[in-house]
């Protein structure tokens, strides 16, 4: 296993699978960590890309005590990883909130990104506003957050229900279930922070490709937020999901692989 120092002793969880392909680095979304991507990460390996997964703070294997857990942060613990295994034009891609950690990092890289990929990404918001009215809204947010304070279970239960359109077996509920249940509490700040984070003006001046794979039936993100994104970068490309939920890569998966390693090969 290995780790990353991010803040003082703290570190967070990562995996790093070389190849000669193209980078490529794998942000779960919230509550989530890196095993939700065990139906992804192995097919893109077996095509040669350089696979690097990552636990977000207060995520999966990850400390859980950690001070800071805004988006802002989350990416820079991204950049920071980046950085750290030397790796050359990377492709980004989140899932849910991982979408604003991704948008985020790919923001701060630079001309070092090799592209942005968001998966039901929450992205470049996560909730609506008079100008951006697309989402739900912070009381949203705070009601689930309350319900979790109440009833961590119960209602983690409930979000990996929602999860897919059609619901899943048991086994996938109680596997996405147990990935919730995995995070630490101070993890409920990160979809906090979410709520209020904007990042229309970081998507807007990316000058990498942008690849958006999305569910027409997504019961968090919108996919009219998805094709919002179309007018802030030329360069974005939107992929529709039929009857696919929030998580085309567990739905949809043969199609959602083809997309995705087409456009890391491109």
């Amino acid at each position: 296993m290995s780790y990353l120092a991010v803040e003082n002793d703290r570190r967070i969880y990562f995996e790093h699978h070389r190849g000669e392909g193209r980078p490529i680095v794998l942000i779960h979304g919230w509550g989530a960590n890196t095993r939700c991507w065990d139906n992804t990460a192995p097919a893109l390996k077996a095509e040669g890309h350089e696979v690097v997964l990552v636990d977000l703070r207060a995520c999966g294997r990850s400390d859980k005590d950690f001070e800071d857990v805004s988006i802002a942060t989350l990416a820079d613990d991204v950049v920071k990883l980046v950085d750290h295994l030397g790796l050359s034009s990377p492709v980004i891609n989140g899932w849910s909130l991982g979408g604003g950690v991704a948008t985020a990092a790919a923001a701060a890289l630079g001309s070092r990104a090799g592209g942005l990929v968001l998966t039901g990404g929450a992205s470049p918001r996560y909730t609506a506003t008079d100008d951006w009215p697309y989402g739900g809204t912070t009381e949203d947010v705070e009601g689930v957050l309350a319900g979790a304070a109440a009833n961590r279970a119960d209602t983690f239960r409930g979000v990996a229900g929602a999860v897919c359109a059609t619901p899943p077996s048991d086994d996938v509920l109680n596997w996405i279930w147990g990935m919730f249940m995995e995070m630490g509490p101070v993890g409920d700040e990160s979809l906090r922070d979410l709520a209020r984070t904007d990042l229309r003006k970081e998507i807007g001046n990316l000058e990498v490709p942008i690849l958006l794979l999305h569910g027409r039936d997504d019961a968090f993100v919108p996919f009219a937020g998805a094709e919002a994104v179309l007018g802030l970068n030329s360069r974005a490309r939107l992929v529709p999901f039929d009857n696919c939920g929030h998580a085309p890569f567990l739905e949809d998966r043969d199609r959602y692989l083809a997309e995705l390693t087409g456009f890391l090969k491109s």
